[in-house]
């Protein structure tokens, strides 16, 4: 094919395959033994799987390595505003000719047999990898793990595990102890894996692989902890005790989220310049993001405006929590979320922090769930509930109605994609 856009090869890969997702791991195999194996030629590399928070973890094991003066790639999903979020050389985003130049590489190698629209991109972004020196490399699955398209490296440095809950029944299985049996796939033979908190369940399942492949095991509670005590970070293991400032990312849940970070990083031998950097420099848009300039703020000047992508019932409890430690406020909620989500289950907590919810329809989203309907599950929730065209709409009513309010924009990470481009 001819040399084009990446946007334009983009539109052309999701035709591929008939499904957005099939999980499977041949047709990586096959298009990466095209490509010349670049799988085989990363940096080192830190994997990491869970139901939530793997982002966020993500981000404070990146800040914290290159705290240290390292170099990382970074490879996550999905995107918020432009598909070069997804891939980090060495520290920058991915620039847009080479990001073009490995996508129509990829797309020559596969010679247009089917492939998912997230394996091949997963493929284009290995190959990008293999070709500039780094340090480390930081994996974060899409879906899943065992089947997921990320899980080709053989050996390894480290794997992670975040909180296991459910989420992606269809694909995963409708217990934890299933769903995290897969997310459990990353684990390989002898490789260190660092565990977040989990069920009962889910960490059964876990140890139950991790003991057939001889993966040794550091357990959030066992092997190390981490709590907040007088509006900071206490993390300890048995290297020794840190006390750090509180995570830049907001909300009580960081602290776990940090607190694997930390094990990684301890793990990889850094010192307290990479755990301080860890905890204070970590940058995750559309997670608890307080929005304080652009076009959304201009519109309604006087409302305390953030934004989050979470999207099942650990994510409502998350930030449910995280809202009710706020300075006291009228909270609204501009809410748009998946058909393919447990939307009960994420409106149950917020009934108990917010005032009143505005759904939308996600613009540009076949799967969107219509706005009445999210609404309906948000009556259902308890609480008061009605609909707007847009997110726009929504926050001009509610600024009217409640000038001093807090609003939150939440229910997909879709959804906060169109508002970072809608707000610049």
């Amino acid at each position: 094919m001819s040399r084009a856009g990446s946007d334009v090869i983009l539109e052309r890969m999701m035709s591929l395959h008939p499904k957005l997702i099939d999980l499977t791991l041949d047709r990586v195999w096959r298009l990466l033994d095209a490509l010349g194996d670049p799988h085989l030629r990363l940096p080192p590399v830190i994997h990491i799987a869970g139901t939530n928070g793997k982002g966020s973890t993500l981000a404070m094991i990146r800040a914290g390595l290159e705290g240290a003066g390292l170099r990382c790639h970074a490879y996550t999903s999905p995107h918020l505003a432009r598909f070069h979020e997804r891939i980090r050389l060495a520290g920058d985003l991915i620039e847009e000719d080479a990001l073009s130049a490995v996508l129509d590489e990829c797309w020559d190698a596969n010679g247009g047999v089917p492939i998912t629209y997230f394996e091949i991109t997963t493929c284009a972004a290995i190959l990008a990898f293999s070709r500039v020196a780094a340090d480390y490399t930081l994996l974060e699955v899409g879906l899943g793990g065992r089947l997921d398209a990320t899980n080709v490296i053989e050996t390894p440095a480290m794997t992670v595990i975040t909180p296991v809950s459910l989420d992606h029944q269809q694909f995963l299985g409708d217990t934890l102890g299933a769903i995290a049996g897969e997310k459990a796939g990353i684990l390989k033979r002898g490789v260190p894996c660092v565990v977040s908190r989990q069920t009962d369940e889910g960490l059964a399942a876990i140890e139950t692989r991790a003991d057939r492949l001889g993966a040794p095991l550091l357990v959030q509670g066992q092997h190390w902890h981490s709590w907040e005590e007088r509006g900071r970070l206490v993390y300890q293991d048995e290297t020794g005790l840190l006390d750090l400032p509180r995570p830049v990312l907001p909300g009580a849940h960081q602290f776990d989220n940090a607190g694997a970070a930390l094990a990684v990083l301890r793990h990889l031998g850094m010192g307290e310049v990479a755990c301080d950097a860890a905890v204070t420099r970590a940058v995750w848009p559309a997670r608890m993001q307080r929005l304080k300039t652009g076009p959304l703020v201009d519109a309604a000047p006087e409302v305390e405006l953030w934004l989050d992508g979470g999207h099942n019932p650990s994510a409502g409890e998350a930030i449910s929590a995280h809202l009710a430690t706020l300075p006291k406020r009228d909270t609204y909620l501009i809410c748009g979320m998946l058909n393919t989500k447990d939307v009960a289950g994420y409106m149950r907590p917020m009934a108990g922090v917010a005032k009143a919810l505005m759904a939308v329809s996600i613009p540009g989203e076949a799967n969107t769930l219509p706005a009445e309907t999210t609404a309906e599950a948000a009556r259902k929730a308890g609480l008061s509930a009605d609909t707007a065209p847009d997110v726009r709409t929504a926050l001009r009513q509610i600024s009217l109605a409640a000038p001093q309010a807090r609003v939150l924009i939440c229910g997909s990470l879709y959804l906060a994609g169109n508002v970072l481009k809608e707000n610049g």
